[in-house]
């Protein structure tokens, strides 16, 4: 992971305005702020996007209210956002699914989100974790992955978004079996009928699944990120696990509708950084299994395009199939 941000932060470090549209953004924000968020309530993307609004309200004085719009692969809530006046009070909480995965998985997206959207700033990270039922036969992910190679196509894995889609069949591919995907509306309801037995396995947010795990209802096999978790130090990567080339974390960022003002941006731009760079949010973060990943506007949409190329090889090399 050190080598991966050291990478991204390297990547990168006026309009003409009616009188009426000058004031207007010389005043805002002047109503409450709309977050709308791609997932369910408890999953990671939805709890650092209720963390973010309460500063961001300290910050800018206004209301910021989220609304989850889960479904569709996140296609539902970028085209909310898209769709919405660009003013600057509806913002995308982007997780990887809306903004990089759905362009490498889709072979017909119904927008653009390097056309479509403005970014406005990069702002944090998680790993994920493979879990299994508490009472599933498989103790280790070596037992997962025998099994999947013995049986080809007879296990389901749970995906909560294009993003764990591609990562599973990645897996998939590097363990040399094959599953089916079973698709949910992000995590919460992917670990939800994991736990439940109607799916075999899932790749899923580690902060969504970790609560199952400790209240006994799940298992953890394995880390998709680089370095285990303070939480958990004896849970091994994937990597230590022999699969040295996987790595796969959900990350967030804000977006906006094209053509939002400038002047706009740059006050939401500055207003999450400043909430993302300061102490307290490192300790929030932390303590949830979180990592600050912040960027500027100009840095999220560097690193969003360079995910975009690295997912869409990932599509191709893998041969996984495109929705």
């Amino acid at each position: 992971m050190k080598q991966y941000i050291a990478a991204m932060a390297l990547l990168g470090v006026g309009m003409s305005l009616t009188p009426g549209l000058a004031v207007a953004q010389a005043d805002y924000p002047d109503r409450p702020i709309k977050l709308v968020v791609p997932y369910p309530p408890g999953s990671g993307t939805d709890t650092v996007a209720r963390y973010a609004a309460r500063r961001m309200e300290a910050v800018l004085g206004k209301a910021v209210v989220i609304e989850n719009k889960p479904g569709g692969n996140a296609i539902i809530a970028a085209q909310t956002v898209i769709n919405a006046p660009a003013d600057g009070y509806t913002l995308l909480w982007a997780a990887n699914g809306p903004v990089t995965t759905n362009v490498a998985l889709y072979e017909k997206l119904p927008y653009n989100p390097l056309t479509d959207l403005e970014p406005v700033a990069r702002l944090a990270y998680s790993p994920m974790g493979l879990y299994v039922p508490a009472d599933s036969p498989y103790k280790t992910a070596g037992d997962l992955f025998a099994d999947a190679r013995k049986r080809p196509g007879k296990l389901n894995y749970g995906s909560g978004s294009a993003t764990y889609n591609i990562a599973t069949e990645w897996l998939m591919s590097l363990v040399g079996a094959k599953a089916n995907a079973i698709s949910y509306k992000g995590s919460s309801p992917t670990l939800t009928d994991l736990a439940g037995k109607q799916v075999d396995f899932a790749i899923a947010e580690y902060s969504a699944g970790l609560p199952l795990v400790k209240g006994g209802k799940l298992r953890m096999l394995a880390l998709t990120s680089d370095r285990r978790m303070k939480s958990e130090p004896e849970m091994p990567t994937l990597q230590e696990l022999g699969y040295k080339e996987f790595f796969q974390v959900a990350w967030w960022g804000v977006f906006a509708p094209k053509g939002t003002p400038k002047q706009v941006v740059a006050r939401l731009e500055n207003t999450l950084l400043t909430v993302f760079k300061d102490a307290e949010t490192a300790q929030y973060l932390d303590q949830n299994n979180f990592s600050a990943f912040p960027g500027t506007a100009d840095q999220l949409r560097t690193f969003q395009k360079s995910e975009i190329e690295r997912e869409s090889k990932l599509v191709d090399r893998f041969n996984i199939p495109k929705l």
